[in-house]
């Protein structure tokens, strides 16, 4: 086993950590975890009390005003509480997470397109269907021959 593998040949060193952090990896403090936890707790209430106020009325405004406090959440929990910056592990952790967030956007952005397409060309509407000129006309009985 080499020497960079054994935690036995990392001597302690002055802070009472073992030796085996690299200068690249995050290191938490406790003022970087209450930052995080504030600007958490803001984006939360914020986007709360928009709604329990009523303060956007137009409902598609609200959904980007919503969607924009949500994503701002998440990069304030992937930084604060994940640690992920360009310079963990070479910048791959970050590189590996923009990979994976385009991709499952434009799957969630394909899927929705492909559906609402097929309910506009493909689905019948009951004008274009032979006998069905009127849903709420009662149906004819057959009279009987005299």
């Amino acid at each position: 086993m080499s020497a960079h593998n054994s935690h036995a040949s990392h001597a302690p060193d002055d802070h009472g950590h073992d030796g085996h952090h690299s200068a690249n990896e995050p290191h938490s403090t406790f003022s970087g975890y209450m930052t995080g936890f504030v600007l958490s707790i803001i984006l939360t209430s914020i986007p709360f009390w928009l709604v329990m106020a009523k303060v956007i009325s137009d409902r598609p405004t609200a959904v980007l005003v919503l969607g924009g406090f949500a994503v701002v959440q998440i990069v304030v929990h992937m930084v604060y509480f994940l640690h992920m910056n360009g310079k963990v592990e070479g910048g791959w952790t970050l590189l590996s997470t923009i990979f994976t967030v385009v991709f499952v956007a434009i799957a969630i952005a394909g899927t929705l397109w492909v559906m609402f397409h097929m309910n506009s060309n493909m689905m019948p509407s009951h004008t274009d269907m032979p006998g069905m000129e009127s849903s709420t006309a009662p149906a004819e009985t057959p009279k009987a021959a005299p």
